[in-house]
């Protein structure tokens, strides 16, 4: 089993940016795909970012490419999403996941709880 916990969550100015981290604990990430997910309020869960296992490959979201950055450091069983030029509709509660797959939009094993992300106008 993989525990993840998300931080660096919070409220910030439109144009603003944020780091989120998600630490895991109960096995290495190392081997694992990881991406970070969010959910708008009304709205269902969508892809934001994935990494593989050691890094060489990423994804993104449409919405998000350009301004968002997704990395890992396996030594410290950590990944973390650099948010940078963020707008209002980047508001929404942004989960942490991994993945035994090796598809980085295909489905995740385990989740985070969520940190809470606001972006004011």
């Amino acid at each position: 089993q993989v525990q993840l916990v998300e931080s660096g969550g919070g409220l910030v100015q439109a144009g603003g940016s944020l780091r989120l981290s998600c630490a895991a604990s109960g096995r290495t990430i190392s081997r694992h795909t990881m991406g970070w997910f969010r959910q708008a309020p009304g709205k269902e869960r969508e892809f934001v970012a994935g990494i593989s296992s050691l890094g060489f490959r990423t994804n993104y979201a449409d919405s998000v490419k350009g301004r968002f950055t997704i990395s890992r450091d396996n030594a410290k069983d950590s990944l973390y999403l650099q948010m940078n030029s963020l707008k209002p509709e980047d508001t929404a509660v942004y989960y942490c996941a991994a993945s035994v797959a090796v598809n980085l939009r295909g489905s995740y094993d385990y989740w985070g709880q969520g940190t809470l992300v606001t972006v004011s106008s």
